[in-house]
């Protein structure tokens, strides 16, 4: 029997990032009552940013301010598997929680990789689990359990505490011959379905998707087949940390006389960090780029980043003419072995077309059969519920749409509650009821090169209208007694030049008509920038932005 001071303890998730999006993943658990809670962090992503959205961010992340306040209590950050949107945050954040680490040996190795550029790799340790392994926290008891993904050591988290055991599944689908890696330990998913689980955590990816994902047995055979079908240069692009997709491809061109060179930093990378934790034996030796542009075209096969058409990876260098070493042409192929991710469409077709308009014959998901998902289809979900059998069922990992779907499954499955909780939602899970209870601080925080910026201080905007409409800089030089001393001086960027001259006469017109007496010089400033905006709008039908800046002499 717990103690009576147990009676206020609660056991709660809160979603920071992930919910409602796909990326950006992090989850904290809370466990003790709500004025003193101990925590676990399970995940740390990061989104890419998209130029057409937040021009000149790379990376954006989720905001832990709440985290950070109580960073005495937060135990731990535990990462589920080596995705970019799961452990891509690490390095930027942990400084803010400053706490252990854990990880299986191949997410370790990455994350290493990732503390090192951020200047942490002697501040920070990294606690290695085995696989199967356990911990303590606190008063979580956390099992890992194997699961099958388009990664090296996925895992699913059984925590453990005094109110029921929550399954944090992580990313995952069901696959019977994964080719490397651990299987999907049903039996112990099973063994907890039989002591009875509080609530599943799950991803909900592919929550629209009938039926199942498919297996990476069957796209080697796939690829295999086809790469024996191409005669000149043959390029493969996917994911980079699909470790046993690179190993199909790589196996495939040896079947087929073909040798491997990897190109992108990515490949080399995640083929090292592989290797260096034990897999990868049999892995086809590489040659380099150089050795390979002295091979015949039908001996070469080169492992590409750039799938998704990221304008800085080794295939948009290579399709737009400026790669260093690696060239295709007329006679060559290159293979999109992966799907395109919401959002990326213009910037992959483009890429398409680039290729396309070298003479190289593009080979894609839609014709062959050349990838399968990482993220279970209904079916998969179906039998994960079956074998869980959770009293509440909270979908993560994906879009509304995806979550609301994935609750309606949940629900014509049996499961007695099902909840789609947003960012910043806490959610208290209680045996037989789970219920919202709170809402805390939860959106993004930008990298906008080496400064971190939190979303809404309006520098996104303030890019995307000058993409749009360009820029107009005036310069105002005024005398003590605020008179125009000097003709204003006047910057276009972006800008037509038939604007321009009617943007001069709006703004020599309003000064003209400024009266020192009547108005001081901020007054004259907004005029002026009002003056000079509205012109460019009636002679071109944009508004541009627009600043206005006085000098004193």
């Amino acid at each position: 029997m717990l103690p009576s001071s147990a009676s206020q303890d609660e056991l709660v998730l809160l979603p920071l990032g992930g919910a409602g999006e796909i990326g950006m993943n992090l989850n904290a658990y809370g466990f003790g009552p709500p004025d003193d809670r101990k925590w676990i962090v399970v995940d740390c992503g990061v989104l890419f940013g998209r130029e057409t959205e937040t021009p000149g961010v790379d990376i954006i992340m989720p905001d832990i301010r709440f985290l950070a306040e109580r960073r005495e209590d937060v135990l731990a950050i535990v990462l589920t598997h080596a995705h970019e949107d799961h452990i891509g945050a690490v390095g930027h954040l942990w400084p803010e929680l400053q706490c252990p680490v854990y990880a299986t040996p191949f997410t370790a190795r990455l994350i290493e990789d990732k503390l090192f550029e951020a200047g942490l790799a002697e501040r920070v340790r990294i606690n290695i689990v085995p696989l199967h392994g356990h911990l303590n926290l606190g008063p979580f008891s956390i099992d890992f359990i194997s699961i099958t993904h388009s990664i090296l050591e996925p895992n699913a988290l059984a925590i453990r505490t005094p109110l029921g055991t929550v399954v944090h599944t992580g990313d995952w689908k069901i696959d019977p011959d994964p080719l490397l890696g651990e299987k999907t330990e049903i039996n112990a998913l099973r063994k907890i379905g039989d002591e009875g689980a509080l609530a599943l955590v799950c991803d909900s990816t592919n929550a629209l998707v009938q039926g199942h994902s498919g297996s990476e047995a069957d796209v080697r055979t796939a690829l295999t087949d086809l790469i024996g079908t191409l005669k000149g240069r043959v390029a493969v692009t996917g994911f980079a940390s699909n470790v046993a997709r690179l190993d199909s491809i790589a196996k495939a061109a040896r079947v087929h006389g073909r040798e491997v060179a990897l190109v992108g930093r990515s490949m080399h990378r995640i083929v090292t960090a592989a290797r260096d934790t034990g897999y990868l034996a049999d892995f086809p030796s590489v040659i380099s780029e150089e050795e390979a542009a002295q091979l015949p075209p039908d001996r070469i096969l080169y492992l590409c980043t750039g799938s998704q058409g990221e304008s800085r990876a080794a295939l948009a260098r290579i399709a737009a003419g400026d790669h260093p070493t690696v060239s295709l042409g007329p006679g060559d192929s290159v293979i999109f072995s992966s799907r395109i991710i919401p959002g990326n469409e213009l910037g992959i077709h483009a890429l398409h077309n680039k290729l396309a308009a070298l003479g190289v014959e593009v080979l894609t998901v839609e014709d062959h059969f050349v990838h399968v998902s990482g993220h279970p289809a209904r079916e998969e979900l179906a039998e994960m519920y079956r074998w869980v059998r959770p009293q509440i069922a909270v979908p993560v990992h994906g879009e509304m749409r995806h979550m609301a779907e994935h609750a309606r499954l949940a629900k014509s499955l049996q499961v007695p509650q099902a909840v789609v909780v947003e960012n910043g939602q806490m959610l208290r899970l209680a045996p037989g009821r789970a219920e919202i209870i709170d809402e805390v601080p939860a959106g993004r925080v930008f990298l906008d090169g080496r400064i971190r910026v939190h979303e809404g201080e309006g520098f996104a905007r303030a890019r995307r209208a000058m993409g749009f409409a360009g820029f107009i800089a005036v310069t105002l030089v005024l005398d003590q007694r605020g008179r125009p001393a000097a003709d204003p001086a006047i910057l276009f960027e972006g800008i037509p030049d038939a604007v321009h001259a009617p943007v001069r006469e709006a703004v020599a017109e309003t000064i003209r008509r400024h009266n020192p007496r009547r108005g001081d010089e901020q007054e004259l400033a907004e005029n002026v920038r009002r003056a000079a905006r509205r012109a460019a709008a009636d002679a071109w039908g944009k508004k541009p932005v627009t600043r206005v800046e006085t000098a004193w002499v």
